[in-house]
């Protein structure tokens, strides 16, 4: 099992930071929420503020959980844990493992091909969290 984590920049009006993987990478051309594994003695949150710090030169503060789910993806286990990170201002213009950033509302989100690992958090942004 890998154990990842992922930010959900939020800018004021409601729109999140989705992020296209590079030509050559894994998940080449899908959608996904930026951040990465996380490193032994690394806290999630840890993890994801250097995860930003790398992928998209920025300084963030971590807000609450939006979905913790294991996914499989070929004979691996991913465990995904997203945070909500509030943004102010137009963010950031590249990254080191994406070739497109894009600004989109929770409605657009379901027009865009997402990564597997991501899918349980899209369903939360769209749908709004499952209730037992």
């Amino acid at each position: 099992m890998i154990e990842v984590v992922a930010g959900v920049l939020t800018q004021p009006d409601g729109r999140v930071l989705a992020c296209r993987r590079a030509p050559g990478r894994s998940a080449a051309g899908q959608w996904e929420f930026p951040g990465g594994k996380v490193e032994p003695g690394e806290s999630a949150e840890e993890a994801l503020r250097r995860e930003l710090r790398e992928e998209l030169s920025l300084d963030v503060v971590i807000g609450e959980p939006i979905d913790r789910s294991v996914t499989r993806v070929g004979g691996i286990a991913i465990d995904l844990a997203t945070y909500r990170v509030p943004w102010f201002g137009p963010g950031p213009t590249s990254s080191t493992d994406h070739d497109e950033l894009r600004w989109l509302s929770p409605t657009d989100l379901g027009s865009r091909r997402w990564a597997t690992p991501d899918l349980p958090t899209v369903r939360v942004l769209t749908d709004g969290p499952a209730t037992a």
